[in-house]
């Protein structure tokens, strides 16, 4: 991309485009570094890093917004079904950077390689150390990490950056999991970014962006739920389905 490009590109300060300007896709700029506290400032304001290993890093804010409100969230008969068994084990922030490590390799329908590149492990296990990134994880009983996903929480919003399966459904239940916390937090919503069938079928709505926006900046009004959510693991047992 050159210096010629109509998408700026980031300085060494911690200052974004106005997002409502970014393209109709969502790209806003390019450049400048994962810094966790550039990475938070980003996040506070709708934007995201996304790019591919030999690019520069880019910056986004689509139009619209894939939002998942907590209330709206679908649970079908046969995810209930296995929610109900319980034939697995629950656990908050304990093994974040494996977590990202399975969403990384874990082999996608339709998608090739990965954005989760060395430095954007490095940077959201520097999140994760300051209690703004967190992973929900599912065990089976032999204590083997079989499903979870991750995301960034900054005040009453969470951002949903991958999950993974290891064996059917596994990522569904880490979502439902997360929905009653976001739920029993207050949390107004969580933000899957690009619209995807799959998160629609599940209750997600596609927003615009100017409506995203809006309703982020009162997130941000809010503490939050900042730390390591480990502490809350008790707060799973009384969760029923």
């Amino acid at each position: 991309m050159s210096n010629g490009s109509a998408i700026p590109r980031l300085g060494f300060d911690y200052i974004f485009p106005d997002p409502r300007y970014a393209m109709k896709e969502g790209l806003l700029a390019y450049g400048g570094d994962l810094n966790p506290d550039r990475v938070l400032t980003a996040y506070r304001r709708g934007i995201f890093p996304w790019y591919n290993e030999g690019d520069p890093i880019l910056w986004w804010s689509p139009d619209p917004r894939l939002l998942l409100y907590p209330q709206d969230f679908k649970i079908h008969r046969s995810l209930r079904k296995k929610l109900r068994q319980k034939r697995f084990t629950i656990k908050l922030d304990r093994n974040f950077e494996r977590v990202m490590y399975f969403c990384a390799r874990v082999p996608r329908h339709g998608q090739e390689g990965t954005w989760i590149l060395p430095e954007v492990v490095e940077s959201y296990r520097m999140l994760h150390s300051r209690g703004f990134a967190h992973s929900i994880e599912v065990y089976d009983r032999n204590d083997e990490l079989v499903g979870g996903l991750y995301g960034v929480s900054v005040g009453r919003a969470f951002f949903g950056e991958s999950m993974f399966s290891l064996e059917p459904d596994r990522s569904k239940i880490a979502l439902a999991y997360l929905v009653e916390l976001a739920k029993r937090w207050n949390f107004a919503f969580i933000d899957c970014q690009i619209p995807s069938e799959h998160l629609i079928r599940l209750g997600a709505v596609r927003i615009k962006r100017d409506r995203f926006l809006d309703e982020l900046a009162e997130t941000q009004q809010h503490l939050g739920m900042p730390g390591n959510w480990q502490e809350h693991e008790p707060l799973l047992d009384d969760i029923t389905w």
